[in-house]
């Protein structure tokens, strides 16, 4: 019965919906995912299968990653996903990838970044210019992330693509350098790409909200430090990231994505703690400023994100209480110094 309850709720809240089978049929080309075996990669991956066969379309989507897990292999080719195990470090390796019309970027190093500070630039700074002159002539949506953004008043509203970069670490330096990166190779070879500022995708199984219910569940202490957030849901998240390939130009264009509130920790614990019937412990008082996105230009583009925040909370706590897996990958959204 949990199981049925589980997938149902997985059903209902993954479809593609009609914006995005109508932005579909607008992209021509075939698809690739390069770092597919992440987070976010295979419900991607998924996804956009699932809205190509939708609409009628051939193309391929094909996902490479150096796939150290076998079953997120076996799970993309059960769902028509073609995959290419590559370690993209390796130049000749990268180079000998087909040549698609669509690329999503997802590759990132950020958990374990202290103590591998090379590794960390390879990967974040290093890789995509490697990337963006093999792909040269492909449309590229690039993620990063809203740690390059700096720390901001919690009554500001968050930072705008017009505003400064600061970041703060090794993590974050190198993932603006990513940024540099596509955006230098975007103007040297006239690539169109778009620079997904994401902040931060929650999910059933990983993410703040995931965090918060599991410490209400287990009355645990919740640090409020830093106590208030962006969150948007995964698969609104990964349906923006597809469109965002008919929005990809040269100059690269730099895209903030997340939900439209500046969320509080305490409020969403006790939202929480109301569907697990839990009251929800805390510690620490608040910090004056977080690290918040302004998002204002994204659901111009695409409108709000079609999962609420209250619709969030009820379905995370219903996962919790109907034991459903997890990742194990906290997000340490509570990390203000910049050590990952």
């Amino acid at each position: 019965m949990e199981n049925q309850i589980l997938k149902n709720l997985e059903e209902q809240y993954t479809k593609p919906s009609v914006s995005l089978l109508a932005d579909l049929s607008e992209i021509d080309g075939d698809f690739m995912l390069l770092g597919v075996g992440g987070k976010m990669g295979p419900s991607m991956a998924k996804l956009l299968k699932d809205g190509l066969r939708q609409i009628g379309s051939t193309s391929k989507v094909i996902g490479v990653s150096r796939f150290s897990d076998n079953q997120c292999r076996e799970d993309l080719h059960r769902w028509g996903v073609e995959t290419i195990a590559c370690d993209l470090l390796d130049d000749e390796a990268l180079r000998s990838l087909p040549k698609v019309k669509n690329v999503i970027f997802l590759v990132g190093f950020k958990f374990g970044a202290t103590g591998k500070e090379d590794f960390t630039w390879a990967m974040n700074t290093y890789l995509p210019g490697r990337v963006a002159e093999a792909f040269k002539d492909s449309r590229i949506v690039a993620f990063s992330s809203g740690n390059v953004l700096p720390f901001v008043p919690v009554t500001s509203g968050g930072v705008d693509e017009g505003g400064a970069p600061e970041p703060i670490g090794e993590y974050a330096q190198s993932t603006l350098g990513r940024e540099r990166m596509f955006s230098y190779f975007s103007k040297r070879n006239a690539t169109p790409v778009l620079i997904y500022r994401l902040n931060y995708a929650v999910d059933f199984r990983y993410g703040i909200i995931r965090e918060i219910a599991k410490k209400v569940y287990h009355q645990q202490p919740i640090d409020l430090r830093t106590n208030n957030v962006n969150v948007i849901w995964q698969h609104d998240a990964n349906e923006i990231a597809i469109r965002s390939l008919l929005h990809c130009e040269s100059p690269a264009k730099v895209l903030n994505v997340t939900g439209p509130e500046v969320l509080s920790i305490r409020w969403v614990a006790e939202k929480l703690g109301e569907v697990l019937g839990k009251e929800p412990q805390f510690e620490n008082e608040p910090e004056a400023t977080a690290l918040l996105n302004n998002a204002a230009e994204c659901h111009r583009l695409f409108g709000y994100p079609n999962v609420t925040i209250l619709s969030i909370i009820e379905i995370t706590a219903q996962w919790i209480l109907h034991k459903g897996d997890e990742f194990g990958k906290d997000t340490h959204f509570q990390e203000r110094r910049g050590q990952f």
